[in-house]
């Protein structure tokens, strides 16, 4: 990209302000965040629920940008930078993007639907990339930002795009259409995904299909409720498994694989590695598309038998030698890599990074500018050491800093040794047929194949979910405390990090000194400091949680041993809980020892609510919210101080919005449990713990299973064994409260005792094979169904997941 700044006025619509009038811009950006940004960015400041993209730019001028797109150009930064000045900072991106893709000319498809679409888009990338060089969303880019990204990522070199369009209430497709203008329109599955935003069913196939609306031919399964919203002049190409459309399909599963009869025009058979409905029906609609466009069966034959299972996620995993594997080893374009560097800034653990990188693929850049841009990103990103894999980026980033080349992922494994990585974050990223999976293997910490897989986007999700409830001044507090909730609390603290929360909570200090050693500079308060922990509180920043006259005396000798100032605490009342706390007739002392103390500050006042989640203590609760506010006004008119104050959790945060005083702290909420139904349809699913099963055997009637005989077969029974029990975190009691876990989308009871180490699970009359996953609780069942069952509390769930339980972060 490279466009003059007199071009971008009219295309967006806005009244210039500037200083630089003769500038090009080379990219777009709209997270300051990024590393990025520079002076060819132009910054698009869009307002967001919970965040003002406005309230950065003084610090992006001083970062080198100087182009930027605005509502209103902020006080501080008058004169400072070139200002777009537009009523709508979205609408002038997505016009942009309209503008932008009109300089090109190359056909597109578009792809929409409830799902698949991202993996048909794959699919799609692979087959056609021998005939075209192709520009794609990266990743799952289909929002009204997204889009808009993507299609901005275009340049001279592509001759052929695959956008995918997703929206997720009425009047987004219509927006979306004319920044892809597509050619060909792929609809995939039509499913449940987003219901909530649209009167029906037939509303969101309506919304959707507006996509088309200047398309050549719609390609779709054959469906009367998609016909009957068509626009009369729209040409199709369908497929069905029935007669009546223009491709009638067969299916044959046998092991492992499919094959897919098609009668069209002659019959053809091709067979895809698959046998899963999702899978065989995005075959199809790939089979489709290459049929529409002329392929021969034999090609489509030959390059169908080739597809791949997609990896659509950065994965976050723990390395050997206390090293981050950051696993983003199936693809390798210069889109991505944009992204994927990006992920690495926000969740590195360490100072040292090191990428290693396969030759680049479908650029659109010459091969001596791609990796010229290549080794820019790079060194923004202050990467300490870059390893390249491949004959052509061996060649290219020979000069860049600490490079180590190898030709091939086989020559650089067999000079791989255990010590070649140490105290580092690694970037893993690799063009599928480089089989970087094998480095990653070989460097990830090695543990048993039961997963507790953590959704970054739901994390993220929830916590804007209750953002949204708050005042855009109230602060946030996020609780991640008991290793996060069972979660993983370094990961889950670097993302709560990289979205600007306010303070960090921990139980004990040495869970806030591990949070230290792994990069995190929020402050962190203690919420248990122990007297003997005081010390090293002070060594690494965490500031104490005073709940007592004791106490608080103790911190001060402390302080003054070590010759502190002003030094940050948290004065903790107690108004009803009876946990910890200062009672109201403890005041007056409290004050005593704080009046004329310059050896500690009280950073805020808060207190703990008993039962914000308990409607019949409604009462209860507002007069803990009442005492509180009465006490802590007197301790800071006594004090003259204006610290924090806060007393709402999770649920409090729900139920009482109207009290959340200058901050809040959010616990279980942010991990995706609420209070009630609604709620809980507002979060998202944050862990998913999942195994795969090791055996599967025929029981005959009258055989017991597992230790006591507890369970008896009546039948003949097919009985899978999963490596996981109760030293993982699975009550044995589940396996006596109706426990189930669920394989292949069917529900499997639990059959006798849980074991230590594994369990059995009742799967007759389900189609499944050793090495199938077995989701033990996720979407279904969930945490609070299973505490439910247990009468206990999806806290306790969460937390007893053991560590030797391998955790896997993602991000969609």
């Amino acid at each position: 990209m490279s466009i003059h700044i007199k071009h971008i006025t009219p295309a967006i619509h806005a009244r210039f302000e500037g200083v630089i009038p003769d500038m090009e811009i080379d990219n777009v950006s709209i997270d300051s965040r990024s590393l990025q940004n520079n002076s060819g960015t132009l910054f698009f400041a869009l307002k967001g629920q919970n965040r003002d993209g406005h309230n950065f730019i003084p610090a992006l001028t001083e970062k080198g940008v100087r182009n930027f797109v605005v509502s209103h150009i902020p006080e501080q930064a008058q004169g400072a930078a070139n200002f777009f000045v537009v009523p709508d900072v979205l609408k002038a991106l997505q016009d942009f993007a309209v503008y932008y893709r009109g300089l090109f000319s190359f056909p597109v498809i578009a792809i929409t639907g409830s799902s698949g679409k991202t993996i048909v888009k794959e699919w799609l990338n692979f087959l056609l990339s021998p005939d075209y060089n192709i520009i794609r969303s990266p990743k799952s880019y289909n929002s009204q930002v997204g889009v808009p990204l993507s299609v901005i990522g275009i340049n001279q070199k592509h001759n052929f795009g695959i956008f995918e369009a997703g929206i997720s209430t009425v009047g987004e497709m219509e927006k979306l259409e004319p920044i892809i203008r597509p050619a060909i329109g792929v609809l995939t599955n039509i499913g449940q995904a987003h219901d909530e935003g649209f009167t029906g069913r037939a509303q969101k196939i309506a919304e959707k299909l507006k996509i088309f609306k200047n398309t050549e031919v719609i390609i779709l399964q054959k469906s009367d409720d998609v016909q009957a919203l068509l626009n009369p002049g729209s040409k199709t190409f369908t497929w069905s498994f029935e007669e009546g459309a223009d491709v009638k399909i067969g299916l044959k599963k046998q092991s492992g694989s499919t094959v897919i009869k098609a009668s069209y025009l002659s019959g053809f058979e091709i067979t895809i590695p698959f046998t899963d409905e999702a899978s065989i029906e995005n075959a199809i609609t790939c089979l489709m598309v290459l049929l529409y466009m002329g392929y021969t069966p034999e090609v489509i034959g030959t390059r169908l038998s080739a597809l791949y299972p997609v990896e659509l996620r950065l994965q976050v995993k723990n390395g050997n030698n206390n090293c981050t594997i950051i696993d983003d080893s199936y693809n390798s374009d210069y889109q991505s890599l944009k992204i994927a560097l990006d992920f690495l800034e926000q969740h590195k653990t360490h100072k040292k990074t090191t990428v290693i990188l396969s030759d680049i693929f479908q650029s659109g850049f010459e091969t001596d500018e791609l990796y010229r841009k290549v080794a820019r990103l790079l060194s923004a990103h202050n990467i300490s050491r870059v390893i390249g894999i491949g004959r052509t980026i061996s060649k290219k980033l020979a000069e860049f800093h600490d490079f180590y080349p190898y030709k091939t992922t086989k020559q650089f494994l067999s000079r791989l040794n255990e010590n070649t990585f140490e105290d580092e974050t690694i970037l893993i990223k690799g063009a599928r047929n480089f089989r970087f999976e094998e480095i990653v293997v070989l460097l990830e910490e090695k543990t048993h194949e039961t997963v507790l897989e953590i959704n970054l986007n739901a994390i993220v999700h929830n916590l804007n979910y209750y953002k949204s409830k708050l005042k855009p001044e109230t602060r946030v507090m996020a609780m991640v405390k008991a290793f996060g909730y069972g979660s993983g609390s370094y990961e889950i603290a670097k993302i709560l990090a990289h979205h600007k929360i306010d303070y960090l909570g921990v139980a004990f200090a040495d869970e806030g000194i591990a949070l230290r050693h792994a990069g995190i500079t929020l402050p962190i308060i203690v919420m248990n400091p122990e007297n003997s922990a005081f010390a090293a509180m002070a060594a690494y920043n965490l500031e104490p949680e005073i709940y007592s006259a004791k106490e608080l005396q103790d911190f001060i000798a402390m302080a003054r041993q070590r010759n502190l100032n002003n030094y940050p605490i948290h004065i903790k009342l107690d108004t009803g809980m009876h946990r910890l706390g200062f009672m109201e007739h403890e005041v007056d002392e409290l004050i005593q020892l704080l009046q004329n103390n310059n050896l500690v500050a009280v950073k805020s006042i808060f207190s703990h609510l008993s039962s914000s989640d308990v409607p019949e203590y409604r009462d209860f609760t507002l007069k803990q919210i009442a005492l509180f506010d009465k006490i802590s006004s007197s301790i800071i008119e006594k004090l003259n101080i204006k610290p924090i104050r806060h007393i709402l959790n999770t649920s409090g945060v729900y139920n009482y919005p109207e009290a959340q005083f200058d901050m809040v702290r959010l616990g279980i909420g942010i991990y995706g449990v609420g209070n009630d139904a609604f709620e809980r349809q507002q979060l998202q699913t944050v862990g998913t713990l999942k195994t795969t099963i090791l055996q599967i055997k025929d029981i005959d009637p009258g055989e017991g299973v597992g230790y006591s005989r507890r369970y008896i077969t009546q039948q003949k029974t097919k009985i899978a064994t999963l490596p996981i029990g109760y030293a993982d975190g699975i009550p044995r009691a589940w396996g006596r409260k109706g426990g189930y876990v669920v394989i292949n989308n069917q529900k499997a009871e639990i059959t006798g005792t849980i074991s230590m180490d594994m369990m059995m699970v009742n799967v007759t009359g389900i189609d499944c094979k050793e090495g199938d996953i077995a989701i033990i609780f996720g979407a279904a069942p969930t945490v609070v169904e299973i505490a439910q069952a247990l009468e206990t509390i999806p806290y306790e769930v969460l937390t007893s997941i053991s560590q030797r339980v391998k955790r896997i972060f993602y991000k969609e």
